[in-house]
């Protein structure tokens, strides 16, 4: 998954300015207690940060 599809997932379940917030302040333990933005730029795999926040939010298993 690049980068950009990873965007578009978070803009489209959370909404773009939540999105933002979610990816730059929210830390999750199941990436090392990184928040997203954090875990992309250490090189964690976008499709792996996706379900952890997935996870972390309750997101229903047919949007992910």
């Amino acid at each position: 998954m690049r980068t950009t599809v990873f965007r578009k997932l978070m803009a489209n379940e959370f909404g773009e300015v939540r999105a933002e917030l979610v990816a730059r302040d929210h830390v999750l333990s199941a990436l090392g207690g990184r928040t997203p933005d954090q875990a992309l730029e250490a090189g964690l795999p976008a499709k792996e940060i996706w379900l952890a926040v997935c996870d972390a939010f309750d997101v229903p298993e047919h949007r992910r």
